[in-house]
């Protein structure tokens, strides 16, 4: 196994989970933001004022506003060569309708840049990742409204120009593709039902889809924008990657998973890659009850904006079953339980080679070069009374997705670099806590809020540097 010269090892985080700071020099609110703790088994809750009484961890994250030397300095020892992380939109436009950026915002990216130049580290950079201005959200709905790309357009915009040059790469959404569910109605399209449950929100599909349509044509936008700042802008699309099996033989299990393959992983990437909607979209806006308002050019902007590059998230797989006696899998993603696989602490299923066959899958359909920009192990941490942490767990489940990517691209897939997800710990979106880790560096921040955010070295610190360095050879 031979990863290609050049492969970019590092790490990735969001803003709204890991740089606290949440109303430092003039940043405004975001949506998650407003969105207090919970946990695997009590969802998150949407206030539409700020609750005096409730704990919202994304105000404080892991405070990399201002570890970020710090922070920074512990990825250059790991050996990093790349850092996926976002801009906070409303650090730049608090509100999203100022005319003019937030200069204060702007600096703070420019010292973070100027930190990862220093140490040779390459960024990547995405441009929403469920960090809208709240306003936005109040105002008009969020991506309900068209005016809403407009919005965008101008914060990516000033973004990209300002840090021409500075960066190359740069993803437009993150998992775009949680649109197709109802969890992502607030939290990736900003959309307010007044039902306070993040994880279930009330379900619209024609406004979810209405709002996705409106993210495609802003993406676009934000490609072509980027490829004229800076001809050598590389600029990517953002995928959850929810890889489906049948449980069985039985063809409808057969067909269910792969109509779930179409709905959750092509109906986006093919918007964006190829610049059209798929041929099965029809059937699937017919059955939903859906009918799309598109205005005379958005088919035309979809053609121009593709973009150069795919990345995505993989954590788990799942099974289709028509068998409604099936016991289901408590993950976000539902399904069968799949007899085959081992689950984690949050009933996640651990399928490495599942990251082989997605991988191929995607390369055969788009043949245009790929990043694994997520994967990873979220699970509790005991602290020894030495101050160390034996992570072995994290160990085996990195090394096992790092050899299906290893075989993926001995297959003849072109993967660019892999990030995994959290590399400092970070709290938790869907859950809003701390307690599921996933980094190679520990961060003293508890559930409650308390903690110094003192930062210290895992196992998996000093076993992920090692692979670095030998560009993958080395996994023992």
């Amino acid at each position: 196994m031979k990863f290609p010269e050049g492969f970019l090892w590092g790490g990735a985080t969001a803003a709204n989970q890991f740089e606290g700071a949440w109303d430092v020099d003039g940043k405004g609110p975001s949506c998650m933001d407003m969105a207090t703790n919970g946990n695997h088994h009590t969802p998150r809750q949407i206030t539409p004022e700020l609750d005096p009484d409730k704990l919202y961890p994304c105000h404080d994250g892991v405070d990399f506003y201002h570890h970020y030397k710090e922070d920074i300095a512990l990825l250059a020892e790991m050996g990093f060569t790349c850092f996926r992380f976002s801009i906070n939109w409303p650090r730049i436009f608090p509100t999203g309708f100022e005319d003019e950026p937030n200069e204060a915002g702007l600096e703070f990216y420019d010292r973070v840049l100027d930190e990862l130049e220093r140490h040779g580290i390459e960024p990547l950079i995405t441009l929403s990742h469920y960090e809208m201005p709240f306003a936005i959200a109040q105002r008009q709905n969020g991506w309900a409204s068209r005016e809403t790309i407009d919005l965008y357009v101008k914060y990516a915009t000033a973004v990209m120009r300002r840090y021409r040059g500075r960066c190359r790469k740069w993803l437009t959404f993150n998992e775009i593709n949680a649109a197709m569910m109802p969890i992502g109605t607030y939290m990736s399209l900003g959309i307010l039902t007044g039902d306070p449950d993040l994880r279930h929100q009330p379900d619209d599909p024609q406004l979810r889809y209405q709002a996705l349509h409106h993210q495609f044509i802003a993406s676009a936008l934000a490609v072509k924008a980027g490829h004229e700042i800076d001809p050598e802008n590389k600029m990517g699309c953002m995928i959850a990657y929810m890889l489906a099996y049948p449980l069985t033989p039985n063809p409808a299990d057969v067909e269910l998973a792969r109509e779930r393959n179409q709905y959750r992983n092509y109906y986006c990437s093919d918007v964006q890659v190829r610049g059209e909607y798929p041929y099965f979209a029809r059937r699937m806006w017919a059955e939903e009850g859906v009918a799309l308002d598109i205005a005379p050019d958005d088919l035309e902007i979809l053609k121009e904006g593709t973009v150069d590059f795919y990345t995505h998230s993989y954590y788990q797989s799942q099974c289709a079953s028509v068998d409604a006696s099936q016991e289901t899998s408590g993950n976000l993603l539902g399904g069968a339980k799949n007899p085959y696989l081992k689950e984690t602490a949050w009933e996640w299923p651990i399928d490495p080679t599942g990251l082989r066959i997605m991988l191929n899958q995607v390369y055969e359909r788009y043949q245009i070069p790929i990043m694994v920009v997520e994967n990873g192990l979220g699970c509790r941490d005991e602290v020894n009374p030495d101050g160390t942490i034996d992570d072995d767990y994290r160990i085996e489940y990195l090394r096992e997705h790092i050899e299906a990517m290893g075989e993926a691209i001995a297959d003849g897939v072109e993967v660019w670099g892999y990030t995994p997800w959290g590399c400092i710990d970070l709290v938790s979106n869907a859950d809003g806590e701390m307690a599921k880790r996933y980094g190679f560096v520990y961060v003293d921040k508890h559930d409650d809020g308390t903690g110094t955010m003192a930062r210290s070295k895992k196992k998996s610190f000093h076993w992920y540097k090692k692979v670095i360095e030998t560009n993958g050879a080395d996994l023992a």
